[in-house]
Parts: structure tokens; C-alpha cells; sequence
């Protein structure tokens, strides 16, 4: 009986050490997982090894578009092996990046199962770019129809990028403007289709060969609205050329709605981020600053007093009133001064006159 006990004993006992391998396992496959995830993923600034991938992963990038424009070229047919090795790796390097992407979805989408997490990786922008990276060079390519999916590499390049400060200004001034842009290009488009029919409907007897049927029209319409101009297709009659007259003046003006409306947003989210900003401030940089006789401040303008000592005026206390400091407010003898300066961090419990 004692035998056979120490024998459950030593058996129970290998389960546990075999159990708590097994555990040890999982937690360093977790941690290893989630070591690749924080390093593949995009945008990380905190992350050194991170900000290293995004760099690597960008002249891959670079060095895969480039053999695409270089093989165009028929006198560098002597490398095309070279290129070709280029391309593979490099693809090679897309296939190895797409799968760790599909490994770690569970750390991408933490609050879902895996199985889900992979699919919502899989059918969003960055897994269909990625795939369709991919399949060009594996299976289509003998397909001069699906060659043109290699083009999709460059957006690979606009996914890293769009993950930066940079970009996501452009990104975000799309987004909120998307509305006015869309009916902009409504109206742009609307014009077009009407000066397309009218054109072909007053120079096709003139000209049958040229404005053979309404897309010859629409040609000549998008290249006038557009201001591009390539003049193969012109009216020749009379009303054909006053109709082009009227039509190109409309297009110069419907064309430079879009482009006010994002210079608009530009403006505007730089604003935003500069408002942002200047919420966070140090609370060690903020201090009270009491103007008097001989105070440098006094007598001087909110704007000088900015310019020349390098402070941030937030408010006016004058009188028992709190006043908005604005460019021409002049300061006066006896005012508080709320002010950010990094002279203040410097020499706390200085006064600044």
C-alpha cells in the first residue's frame, strides 16, 4: 500500500511539474506574442524597436516599388534577375509581416474571440492591402489584366504613413470635410455631363468623326472643366466655341470649390491642434505676475508684451474684473497678469518686471 501510494505521489507530482510547464509555456508564447505585436505595430512612438520595423518596412517598401519602375526600363533587361530576386525577397519579407499581423490579431482586437479577430483583420484596409500585396507575384501574374495590382504596394506605403502625425492631419481635414468635397464633385460632375450632351449636340453635325457620341463629349468636357486642356478635341462652330467660352469660365470656378474647402480644413485643424495644445500646459510654468510703476509690461500692448519677453497672457485681472487678453489691449499699472513662461520655471518666486 505505501509503495503504491508513493508511486501516485511521484506520478501526481510529474503531472503538476508537467502542468506547470505547460503554463510557463503559454505565458512566454503570450509575452513573445505580444513582444511582436508592440513591435509590428504601426505608429508606436514609445516603442524604439517599433519605430525600427516602421523604418525597415519602409524601404522595403521603397526598394520593392522601385524594382517595379526599373523593369520597365528594356536596357536594364541584364538585371532583370537581380530585380527579380529583389521582388522576391522583398515579398517575401510582405508574407512574413502578413502572417505575425494574423497571429497577434487577438492583441489587435482584445475583445474578441480569435477566430473573430482574425476575420475583422482580414477584411479591413490594412489586411486587404497587405494581401493584395501578395497575390500578384504567388498567383496572378502570368495575368497582364491583374499585373496592375502591384500598383497597390505604393498604398502599403500610405497605410505606414497615414499612422504618423503628418498624414493623420491629411487624413482627418478628408474626413471632416468629406461632405463638402463630395457635393462639390456632384456639382463638378453634373456640369460636366451637361456640357458633354450640349457640345455633342452642337458639333456633331460639324464634326461626326471627332464628337462621334456623347463620351466623346464627356472628354472634351472633363479636359475643359479641369482646365487640362489637351486639344484633341475642340468645337469648330460658332455656338460650339461661345458654349466652350462660358463652359471653361464655370469650370475654373466649380474647380477652386474643393480646393478652398480643404485649404478651409487645413486651416482649421491646425487651429484645433494649436488650441489643444495650448490646454496642456505645466502647472509649474503658470504664475501670477503683478504690473507696477516700473514693471516693463506697463504701458505695452498684449501682442508687444508676447513678442519681446517671450510670455503667454491667458487673462487680465483688472479691477475686480478677469479680462480676455486680446493683441491690442494695452496693459495698465496695478493689472495681474496670468502668464505661462518657461522664465517662470526657471526662477520661481522671481518677478518677471
Amino acid at each position: 500500500m505505501a509503495a503504491s501510494r508513493r508511486v501516485e505521489i511521484k506520478f501526481r507530482l510529474q503531472d503538476e511539474e508537467m502542468i506547470d510547464k505547460r503554463r510557463a509555456m503559454a505565458v512566454n508564447k503570450t509575452k513573445l506574442k505580444k513582444q511582436i505585436f508592440d513591435i509590428i505595430q504601426i505608429g508606436d512612438k514609445s516603442n524604439l524597436a517599433s519605430r525600427a520595423f516602421d523604418i525597415f518596412i519602409v524601404g522595403v517598401i521603397l526598394s520593392n516599388i522601385s524594382v517595379m519602375f526599373l523593369q520597365t526600363y528594356d536596357q536594364l533587361e541584364p538585371y532583370y534577375g537581380l530585380l527579380s530576386v529583389i521582388e522576391w525577397v522583398t515579398t517575401g519579407i510582405f508574407c512574413v509581416e502578413y502572417i505575425l499581423r494574423i497571429w497577434t490579431a487577438d492583441f489587435l482586437y482584445p475583445t474578441c474571440t480569435r477566430g473573430k479577430a482574425i476575420g475583422k483583420f482580414l477584411i479591413s484596409y490594412d489586411g486587404v492591402v497587405d494581401l493584395l500585396t501578395i497575390i500578384p507575384v504567388f498567383f496572378l501574374s502570368g495575368f497582364v489584366a491583374f499585373r496592375m495590382l502591384r500598383v497597390i504596394r505604393i498604398f502599403h506605403l500610405f497605410r505606414i504613413n497615414s499612422k504618423y502625425d503628418s498624414f493623420n492631419v491629411i487624413k482627418m481635414v478628408l474626413l471632416r470635410k468629406s461632405r463638402q468635397i463630395i457635393s462639390s464633385m456632384f456639382i463638378i460632375f453634373i456640369l460636366m455631363m451637361a456640357s458633354s450632351l450640349c457640345m455633342y449636340s452642337t458639333e456633331h453635325a460639324a464634326q461626326p468623326g471627332v464628337f462621334s457620341n456623347a463620351f466623346s463629349g464627356i472628354w472634351w468636357a472633363v479636359s475643359t472643366v479641369l482646365t487640362v486642356g489637351y486639344g484633341d478635341i475642340y468645337p469648330i462652330t460658332l455656338l460650339g466655341k461661345c458654349m466652350a467660352i462660358v463652359i471653361a469660365f464655370m469650370g475654373v470656378l466649380l474647380v477652386a470649390i474643393p480646393t478652398g474647402i480643404i485649404s478651409a480644413g487645413f486651416v482649421e485643424q491646425y487651429q484645433n491642434n494649436a488650441n489643444e495644445e495650448s490646454k496642456v500646459v505645466d502647472v509649474d510654468e503658470i504664475g501670477e505676475l503683478l504690473v507696477d510703476d516700473v514693471s516693463k509690461f506697463c504701458g505695452r500692448t498684449i501682442l508687444q508684451a508676447t513678442e519681446e519677453y517671450g510670455v503667454n497672457i491667458y487673462m487680465v485681472l483688472r479691477d475686480n474684473m478677469s479680462i480676455l487678453p486680446t493683441g491690442d489691449l494695452e496693459i495698465q499699472t496695478g493689472d495681474i497678469l496670468i502668464v505661462k513662461s518657461k522664465f517662470l520655471e526657471k526662477r520661481r518666486g522671481s518677478s518677471l518686471s
